[in-house]
């Protein structure tokens, strides 16, 4: 249906152009078409949030109005300002005309929509539309479905290429690329699960600074008892979650899907948030027993919030990480973005606890100063809490859940 529908607009704005238009006027509304996308992937997560800010009756439908209405708005805008500036007609000669303004009209058809499927997978619909990316059941990562041509992975693809250099404001870099690894399956997978809230109101997770993540123990077993093992060219880690009671109103019913771990290149060396990243889905998580409970990315986990016994419940995430890999940040929801520690060494990783249980304590050790060069701990940033003020460096609703922004302003 979805591929119908993309060729109806190709086929519409072809039209347009062989009718109405020229080769030039088309050419000029192909690269309007792309400079309006970059902006709203650039900033439309922060307009979200004055959207929500002064009318939290749309917070669910935020997200989506805000990309749309940044690219019809600065697509108008340029196009107003060529129209101004290329009053006198360019007529490239009948031949190139004509075969030119139907393939620039396809060009720009297949751009619009690009986006506006993006913008339609961040609305709170059923998870098979716009079309189906996964199977609802038990959706897959590694296999995704695209509509024709693939037209939202396209416009995806190239504003994170163009981020990989750091495309931010003035300050550290914040490439989409690493931020938003894998855009538009983040986007679907996101929305799984009935009744399930898409973002938190409040920082919502927190990860251990030190020792928070660490391969999984040889000796760890499912819930049947059977050994777990790494897949090939991956490792089985784990990654200690602190899910905070404060954020419970939308933090207690989640599903896996939810969660990621955007890992990069153990070779970079790069900024700390600049390059090209690639998220990894939990597999499971510790339960009972010390056991590793393997889950569908579909199933709803809740928590009791009444029984919460501390300040946060803490969940041991396990990931399989490509081994020339390492994890940099943990993400939760649509609008929760941490840091997470360095890989810990075999003597110093904690010990696995089940799903809801306090962390045994470790006798203090030393406090050490992170390694120079380290890719994957980067030196802690100061984040902002629901009211502007400055945080400790540990995790939440951090300045990087709003993309290559870089503003002050939360994406509730």
């Amino acid at each position: 249906m979805v591929s119908l529908v993309m060729l109806a607009i190709m086929a519409g704005c072809a039209a347009y152009l062989f009718l109405k238009g020229t080769l030039a006027q088309g050419i000029a509304m192909i690269f309007n078409a792309l400079i309006a996308g970059f902006f709203a992937f650039g900033f439309y997560e922060m307009l979200t949030g004055y959207l929500i800010k002064y009318s939290p009756g749309v917070a669910a439908w935020a997200p989506m109005i805000a990309f749309l209405m940044l690219f019809a708005l600065v697509f108008a805008v340029l196009q107003a300002a060529v129209m101004q500036i290329g009053k006198e007609k360019i007529d490239f000669g009948t031949l190139p005309e004509q075969i030119g303004r139907p393939v620039a009209g396809l060009v720009l058809g297949y751009v619009v929509t690009g986006h506006v499927l993006i913008a339609a997978a961040m609305a709170p619909l059923p998870v098979q539309y716009p079309y189906p990316r996964f199977d609802e059941r038990n959706p897959n990562p590694s296999s995704p479905n695209s509509p024709l041509l693939s037209p939202d992975g396209f416009v995806a693809g190239l504003f994170g290429t163009i981020s990989k250099g750091g495309f931010g404001p003035i300050g550290e870099p914040k490439s989409f690329a690493l931020l938003r690894a894998g855009f538009v399956d983040q986007l679907f997978l996101n929305r799984y699960g009935k009744d399930v809230p898409r973002m938190t109101a409040a920082p919502a997770i927190d990860s251990p600074r030190k020792n928070g993540v660490w391969e999984a123990p040889d000796s760890l077993r499912d819930a049947e008892n059977r050994p777990v093992s790494s897949q090939a060219g991956k490792n089985l880690m784990l990654v200690r979650a602190e899910i905070r009671k404060s954020a419970m109103k939308d933090a207690s019913k989640f599903t896996l899907s939810q969660f990621r771990l955007i890992c990069r290149p153990k070779t970079g060396t790069a900024g700390a948030l600049a390059g090209a990243g690639e998220a990894a889905y939990p597999v499971g998580y510790i339960g009972a027993g010390g056991r590793l409970e393997t889950k569908s990315l579909a199933e709803v986990v809740s928590i009791d919030a009444g029984r919460v016994p501390g300040d946060s419940v803490t969940m041991d995430l396990a990931f399989q990480v490509p081994t020339d890999m390492v994890p940099m940040l943990l993400e939760f929801k649509r609008n929760n973005v941490i840091q997470v520690s360095a890989p810990a060494s075999a003597e110093d990783a904690p010990q696995p606890v089940p799903f809801g249980s306090a962390p045994q304590p470790r006798q203090a050790a030393p406090q050490t100063e992170p390694l120079e060069g380290r890719p994957s701990e980067p030196a802690p940033m100061p984040e902002r809490g629901p009211r502007g003020q400055r945080r400790g460096g540990r995790g939440g609703l951090s300045g990087l859940s709003q993309g290559i922004v870089g503003g002050d302003v939360n994406e509730n």
